[in-house]
């Protein structure tokens, strides 16, 4: 059962991002090429609030989190997709991370408050 307390959340994260952060969009593919006779993948595009956040020096492993690699706070108030590893982030400067780690922090297993998410440049 949800909690008023994470609705609230929520809200104050989603204000945070917008007031700070940049829209952007998360893409996700839908269908992969067909393998025998290729072509391109169906993709589908999500509108989203997004903050980009540098990792610590502390935090980068060389292994999981590279140098170079961002952790974005993407707002869950009118996403319609649940960020997720394998999606794509592109930001308003044009700048494209494929999506390492995804973290959904629902707490109460029902609201999603905020998505962090582990962002790699695109190549």
């Amino acid at each position: 059962m949800p909690q008023a307390v994470y609705a609230r959340l929520q809200q104050i994260a989603n204000k945070l991002i917008t007031n700070y952060g940049q829209t952007g969009k998360i893409t996700e593919i839908a269908a992969p090429p067909n393998p025998v006779e290729g072509g391109d993948p169906v993709t589908v595009e999500h509108t989203a609030k997004m903050f980009p956040d540098k990792y610590e020096a502390r935090e980068i492993d060389g292994t999981v989190i590279k140098t170079g690699d961002v952790k974005l706070y993407i707002s869950s108030v009118g996403l319609s997709v649940v960020p997720s590893v394998g999606m794509y982030a592109e930001m308003a400067d044009g700048n494209s991370y494929r999506i390492e780690n995804a973290d959904p922090n629902r707490y109460d297993g029902v609201t999603n408050v905020v998505f962090i998410v582990q962002g790699r440049i695109a190549a």
